[in-house]
Formats: C-alpha cells, sequence, structure tokens
C-alpha cells in the first residue's frame, strides 16, 4: 500500500476504537473522536476548530486555502457517530478495529469512519507533498448524524454560519461506491438526491373502560386499524429527475431498452424486476414510503386506555410532500389523528453541475469501464442542513471494491467492514477530485 493508503488504514482502524455509539435522544460522546480527527488535521498544518454542542457531543470544522482564493469553496463533510452494534451478533468485536486478510472490520468501517479517515489521509498527503486544493475546501466533521442532527450540523448550521463561508457546494455521503450488478457491469451510484424525513406520531382517542366489556371506541383498536392500512398502502411509482436518469443509465449498463410506455407506465414490481440486480439502487426511492415502527397503549392488561400512540417512519420524494400528506390524512381516518414527531426537507440537486462531472471524472479515471449512476438516497444525511446555508449537495464518498462483496447491505449491518484496497482507492480518488481543474462552480 502507498504512505496514504497505509494512513487511511490506520486511521479509520484507531476511530473505529473510539465508541462513539449514538444510542439517540441525546445519548452519545463523540468528543474523543472529534479530538483524534483535531490532532490529524494538526500534524498537517491544518488549523482546525474543536465545537462543542453539549458536554461530550463535539464537532470539528477546518479550512484548507485553495490556490484560487477567489474561486467559491467546497464543503467535505463526515460524521463521527455511529449506530450501536450488539458485539453478540459480531464475528470480530465492534470496536476491536481489527484487520484480517487485508480486511477492516468494526462499527464504523463503513459507515462513516472509513471517509473520515481517508479525508485526513488526503490532507496529510497534500502536507508532505506541498499540494493545495484549487478552491477553498472546508472539512466538517459532525456529531449527531445517526438521530436528528441536533448535536451536530443542524448546531453548527444555526449556530456557527460563519465557518461554511463561501461553500456554494457539499460533498458527503454516500454515494460513488462499487456496485456489481452482473458481469462487467460495475456501476457508481453518485448521490444527488435524497428523501425527506416524516417521522410520524399517530394518537388515536377512545373511551376507556374494562377489558371484559364491549367497547366500540376501543383507542387500542382504532390506532391499529389506522398502522395496518399505512403499513399495508400501494404508494403509486414517481420518478424525480434523478431516479428517472438512475433507472435510464441501469438499464443501458444492462442493454435493456426503454419499455413500451416508458418506466413510468411500470408497476413497482415490474420496474424493479425489468432492471435486475441493480434494482437495489432505486428500489427505496421510486415512491414515497410510510412504515409503522412502535406501538404504545395501555398499563393493564383488563384494562382499555383512552388514547393509543404509535409511531411512522416517513420517507418524502422531493416534490410530493403534498401528496404524502394528503394520503396520511385519507389513511388515519376519522378516528386517529397524525402530527410529524420529526421532520427534514427532501433535496435534489442538478445532474449537469461542472461538479457533477469532476465527480465522474475522477472515479472513471479509476475504474474506466465503470458506469456513473444518478442516485436518490432513501434516507437522510446531514447535507438538509447544509443545504440551508444555500449549498448544493451531493453524495461522493468513492470506493472501488472487489466482486462478492455487498458494500451496499453493510450500512448498519452486522461483520460491518471494508478492504484495505478499497481505502487505498478512496485517497487516490478523493484527491483526483479534490484537486482537480473542474472542482470549480463556475468553470
Amino acid at each position: 500500500m502507498t504512505p496514504a493508503g497505509t494512513e487511511a488504514a490506520r486511521f479509520a482502524a484507531d476511530l473505529i476504537r473510539i465508541d462513539t455509539t449514538n444510542r439517540g435522544g441525546g445519548d452519545g460522546r463523540e468528543r474523543p473522536a472529534a479530538e483524534y480527527v483535531a490532532a490529524r488535521l494538526a500534524e498537517a498544518g491544518v488549523q482546525p476548530t474543536l465545537l462543542e454542542s453539549a458536554p461530550g457531543r463535539a464537532n470539528v470544522v477546518a479550512r484548507v486555502g485553495g490556490r484560487e482564493p477567489g474561486a467559491p469553496a467546497l464543503l467535505v463533510h463526515g460524521h463521527l457517530d455511529v449506530v450501536p452494534a450488539d458485539p453478540s451478533s459480531w464475528t470480530v468485536p465492534p470496536f476491536a478495529g481489527e484487520i484480517r486478510d487485508g480486511v477492516l472490520w468494526g462499527r464504523g468501517a463503513v459507515d462513516m469512519k472509513n471517509a473520515d479517515a481517508v479525508l485526513l489521509a488526503v490532507i496529510s498527503q497534500w502536507a508532505r507533498a506541498g499540494v493545495r486544493p484549487r478552491r477553498d475546501v472546508v472539512l466538517a466533521f459532525t456529531a449527531d448524524e445517526e438521530d436528528t442532527a441536533q448535536f451536530g450540523a443542524q448546531w453548527l448550521v444555526q449556530r456557527h454560519p460563519e465557518l461554511f463561508e463561501g461553500c456554494t457546494e457539499a460533498i458527503g455521503e454516500s454515494g460513488a461506491f462499487t456496485f456489481h450488478a452482473g458481469p462487467g457491469q460495475r456501476l457508481y451510484p453518485i448521490a444527488s438526491a435524497e428523501r425527506g424525513t416524516a417521522w410520524l406520531r399517530l394518537t388515536a382517542r377512545g373511551r376507556a373502560g374494562h377489558g371484559a366489556k364491549p367497547n366500540p371506541e376501543n383507542a387500542v383498536t382504532r390506532l391499529s386499524a389506522a398502522m395496518a392500512r399505512i403499513g399495508t398502502h400501494r404508494w403509486p411509482v414517481r420518478l424525480i429527475p434523478t431516479v428517472q436518469a438512475a433507472v435510464e443509465a441501469i438499464a443501458a449498463a444492462a442493454g435493456r431498452p426503454v419499455p413500451a410506455g416508458g418506466f413510468c407506465a411500470l408497476e413497482a414490481e415490474e420496474l424493479l424486476a425489468y432492471l435486475g440486480p441493480a434494482a437495489a439502487l432505486v428500489a427505496g426511492t421510486i415512491r414515497n414510503s410510510a412504515n409503522p415502527t412502535q406501538l404504545s397503549a395501555g398499563y393493564k392488561i383488563n384494562v382499555i386506555p383512552d388514547e393509543a400512540v404509535g409511531y411512522v417512519d416517513g420517507r418524502v420524494l422531493p416534490g410530493y410532500e403534498q401528496e404524502f400528506r394528503a394520503t396520511l390524512d385519507e389513511l388515519t381516518g376519522p378516528d386517529a389523528s397524525w402530527a410529524y414527531a420529526h421532520q427534514e426537507i427532501p433535496l435534489e440537486a442538478p445532474l449537469g453541475a461542472p461538479v457533477m462531472a469532476s465527480m465522474t471524472q475522477a472515479l472513471l479515471a479509476e475504474d474506466p469501464g465503470g458506469t456513473i449512476v444518478p442516485y436518490c438516497m432513501s434516507g437522510g444525511t446531514d447535507a438538509k442542513h447544509f443545504a440551508r446555508l444555500g449549498m448544493t449537495c451531493y453524495g461522493f464518498t468513492p470506493l472501488v471494491l472487489p466482486e462478492g462483496y455487498d458494500y451496499y447491505a453493510m450500512f448498519h449491518g452486522t461483520d460491518e467492514r471494508i478492504p484495505l484496497s478499497a481505502l487505498e482507492s478512496a485517497v487516490r480518488i478523493m484527491d483526483r477530485f479534490l484537486t482537480g481543474a473542474l472542482t470549480g462552480a463556475h468553470d
């Protein structure tokens, strides 16, 4: 491995060994990882700013000056927190940062301490070689992305917007990894959109009473009926421009013609079957969704409560927020009400922007036989908050991956791991992208 590739592996392993589990509701501690990142940046001659939004909830922001001070700045962001991991279900301890047979294991190896480490390795490489990017690059390593971003990107945007002065575009998770769709079909999905978050609280009210007596005004029954309608609803196919372009690129890579009537004429199941294995890249974004996730009611088995509460994880495509709300009004019916427990905006960025061309160029220089596919993320990222500062946001954490490695399934999964060769390729691609002549917004 190259020195930078070796550094990326070491940085990633070190970060994995720092347990930054985010259990939600404010239960998290990213500060040790933030201090580690700040130390590595300082070693590379970059002045880090460490900001703590609450005890233990720390973020790091730094700016690397570009060769052309007048050019618009670029934000590159990654989060330091990880989701919980149950050690009993893992092959290796999830926070051991263990390397086996050229593969790094641990929680965060995919989401997303690997990408954080790659950025640190690129910056370290620049320091050794005396390299500077063409435009200012602002680096942000955030807390709380795996929950609401209240202690991370949201807080930074609200309290310290000056740190992102001049940033017109932002690059974050996730995308630009190899998706093996079949023999010779290597797809690289670059994210240019993401669905909005619509976490819902449903409430049904009724008449309290004895569990042994008939009660047509049972709050539990009313809530259950509403949740069942939501859970079984078949949302219509809605192809936003990013997903339409993705579907066309996937079909073309597989050598399949546009079906009669176009892709929009197909039912969801027909469309996914037509696209083959690569349908996984769009399966979660061809329509809105709402999945019941939690139920809460009552305090004793023989007492009918007067209230029942449920939670639904809703996700909304750009441009279809009103349709989502109207559908929820219909599905909940007259006996239940709903409100947002947490809401975040959907995003969609232009596919024809120069920065998109630059990302494409950097990837194809590493794998000339690959195919770039626009990508809409089914969930959300910190991009939603940085977009509020006027930035156009993309997902670009590049990795060239071997066949048989299902990176797409590793997010939040058991035995999360990443080949060291992929980290080395990521350093080359990010270096090429960040120092290239095409990364300016006005080239």
